[in-house]
């Protein structure tokens, strides 16, 4: 919970504004069919690969469409940046939004074209589970930082929360965005 709501529950208001559909869940948690009964729950095709098992798990069930992906544990998702990524795939087969983390692109909220899926079956197949791992096999744009900022505060965006470290900056900032606003 961030500011009285669940983070799942902000994301998915986030995909709601942004396209007007309900996403996807993947999850490995066998409860996870009760956390939002509206979501269709889809566990990882390969289990143990990490992040990128879930990008792959994703671009799989788009069926050969583009899909836009967030991290469940994000709060703080803009819907115009979803649109803004997504809009991009008219010219690349994934685009990441930059940031200022060891990356230097977030691929956790990202839009991922059908072209990646072969690419990152080829990246777990060789054993790199990296996020990037296969970014050099498809065409990649990358959101400018300057671009990003106009949604909010990068380090804002990206937040996730693994810990209770993180839940407890994540509520700080909610508390803080909320006492800027009155």
């Amino acid at each position: 919970m961030v500011g009285g709501r669940r983070i799942l529950d902000r994301v998915v208001d986030a995909f709601l504004e942004a396209f007007g559909t309900l996403p996807l869940l993947i999850a490995n948690d066998p409860q996870a069919v009760g956390w939002r009964p509206d979501l269709e729950v889809r566990a990882d095709l390969r289990p143990g690969a990490g992040a990128l098992g879930g990008l792959l798990s994703a671009i799989h069930a788009g069926g050969g469409l583009p899909v836009v992906l967030a991290a469940w544990d994000m709060p703080f998702v803009p819907a115009g940046l979803l649109r803004e990524l997504a809009a991009g795939l008219a010219d690349h087969d994934a685009v990441l939004p930059a940031s200022d983390g060891r990356r230097g692109v977030e691929p956790l909220l990202a839009a991922y074209g059908p072209a990646c899926e072969a690419a990152i079956v080829r990246s777990l197949d060789r054993g790199d589970r990296r996020a990037i791992a296969f970014h050099a096999e498809v065409r990649v744009g990358i959101l400018p930082l300057e671009r990003v900022r106009t949604f909010g505060d990068p380090a804002l965006i990206f937040l996730n929360v693994n810990e209770s470290d993180d839940l407890a900056q994540a509520e700080a900032k909610w508390q803080a965005r909320g006492s800027a606003r009155s």
